[in-house]
């Protein structure tokens, strides 16, 4: 099986290769660890969840971005680098994009950029011992994925409705973004205390501890949800729940999520890291 895999990546190398003209000298043949490597990923992906059924298309950022004149690609990087804000719904002629997006390995790509980034930087701190150091974690989209819910409604182009995904949430069924999972548990072997901080209301406490424990997460600090009724923007919530951790004596170390309201407003913590998510906006 690891050998036909690594002849399909051989492959597919030779192919570019030889579309590539002038670049051809600049492309060197793989080492047989790279090659291994690239193969263990292959296979990681291949072997995810079927979460959803897509029709294979042609790249998810080529001629799928480009669909019905619409530039999917460019509007997910403006979504991404916060320079489009405050939209409600997912263009209608990018759901295939995303959906492509999202289950055709591109996400959990990058995804896996983000969190070695922030296992390098974990590995680097010089922690003082007392174990007050935190790393702060948003659930949604960042710690739980709610892809079978959005798959089911458009991939986020169909206007958010708090009584079907509410509904969802209680069937305490979200599967795990593993890269995330991974960040978590390197944070415990290094002695930094993760904490999750997310805008679920404190009546879903215990259906959210039930599926975080069921898709295996443990040991953390704290979990911090929004009151009933609570009124207020996320960052200002978020922010001032980072705030009672600062007073309260711990060291805000990180900070991730994939909303820019997970990581926006003071004290935001020492690093912050974004997750990819262009299925929805929350200011």
């Amino acid at each position: 099986m690891a050998t036909a895999k690594v002849v399909v990546l051989l492959v597919a190398l030779v192919a570019v290769v030889g579309s590539c003209g002038a670049w051809e000298l600049k492309i060197r043949m793989p080492t047989a660890r790279e090659v291994e490597a690239a193969a263990e990923r292959l296979e990681e992906d291949v072997a995810a969840p079927l979460i959803h059924a897509l029709r294979p298309l042609l790249g998810s950022g080529g001629q799928l971005g480009r669909r019905a004149g619409v530039p999917c690609d460019s509007w997910r990087l403006a979504v991404e680098a916060y320079n489009k804000r405050d939209w409600k719904t997912v263009p209608t002629n990018c759901e295939g994009y995303v959906g492509h997006y999202m289950l055709g390995g591109h996400y959990r790509r990058d995804s896996r950029v983000v969190v070695d980034e922030a296992i390098a930087y974990a590995e680097s701190l010089k922690l003082a011992g007392n174990g007050k150091e935190v790393w702060v974690f948003d659930i949604d989209e960042t710690s739980l994925s709610n892809l079978p819910y959005y798959a089911a409604h458009g991939f986020g182009t169909k206007p958010y409705n708090a009584t079907s995904f509410n509904e969802y949430v209680l069937e305490g069924s979200a599967p795990v973004l593993p890269e995330t999972q991974r960040l978590f548990r390197k944070l415990i072997s290094l002695g930094i205390k993760p904490v999750f901080l997310t805008g679920r209301r404190e009546d879903q406490r215990a259906i959210s501890v039930a599926n975080l424990r069921r898709q295996g997460y443990s040991g953390w600090l704290k979990l911090l949800l929004k009151p009933v009724g609570f009124k207020a923007t996320a960052i200002a919530y978020k922010s001032g729940e980072r705030q009672k951790l600062q007073d309260a004596g711990y060291v805000i170390v990180g900070n991730i999520g994939d909303q820019w309201s997970d990581i926006l407003g003071a004290p935001e913590g020492a690093r912050t890291f974004k997750l990819p998510d262009p299925l929805y906006y929350i200011g």
